[in-house]
């Protein structure tokens, strides 16, 4: 159908930290320094990185995105788990429990957070209007056929998140995102 393309953000791997955490990591008082607006509105990639520390591993300048949230978490891929030595689950951001500890390394401190990476849940995000337009509510789960000819491929179980103020737009990982040939502003069909 036509009428339901959603275009897609790819989401690499980013870091939200809470701003008690901000303050250890980059000194007291810190603010994120917005360098990139982010395509939903209030959201930006910040001027600030840290590096993902575990026993087996490491990723180096992972940006952090802004603004600062009341908890701190790491999203990444599956291959960067694998890079780091980690198994994590596969997660609704926020949803922590039982995800792995990493430590995060910024220039005056550092922060082991006991629990807080995930893989994030592919999920569209959408607005009360696109919604009720789709004929969906929000945490409800749809499939999406990527309309890329040379790999053609349906994703199941994805996550519908409905906020006012939010622009539509389907989020998916690194990983899933290459595994379907997609790019950013590249458009897939709800079905």
């Amino acid at each position: 159908m036509p009428g339901k393309l959603v275009p897609v953000g790819i989401s690499a791997r980013h870091v939200h930290v809470c701003q008690e955490h901000l303050d250890v990591l980059f000194g007291v008082g810190h603010k994120l320094t917005p360098y990139k607006d982010l395509y939903q509105i209030g959201y930006y990639a910040a001027e600030e990185t840290v590096d993902l520390v575990t026993a087996k591993g490491t990723l180096k300048k992972v940006r952090i995105l802004g603004p600062e949230r009341k908890t701190s978490q790491v999203e990444i891929s599956r291959s960067d788990a694998l890079k780091l030595g980690i198994s994590v689950p596969v997660r609704d951001s926020g949803d922590l429990d039982g995800s792995p500890p990493i430590t995060l390394v910024g220039p005056r401190g550092s922060v082991t957070l006991p629990k807080g990476v995930i893989a994030a849940w592919r999920h569209i995000h959408m607005d009360p209007a696109d919604a009720a337009a789709f004929g969906v509510k929000d945490r409800a789960y749809v499939r999406v056929k990527c309309l890329n000819a040379t790999r053609p491929l349906i994703f199941e179980n994805v996550l519908v998140r409905v906020l006012e103020g939010w622009l539509l737009e389907m989020h998916l990982d690194t990983d899933e995102a290459n595994a379907a040939m997609l790019n950013n502003g590249d458009r897939v069909e709800i079905l």
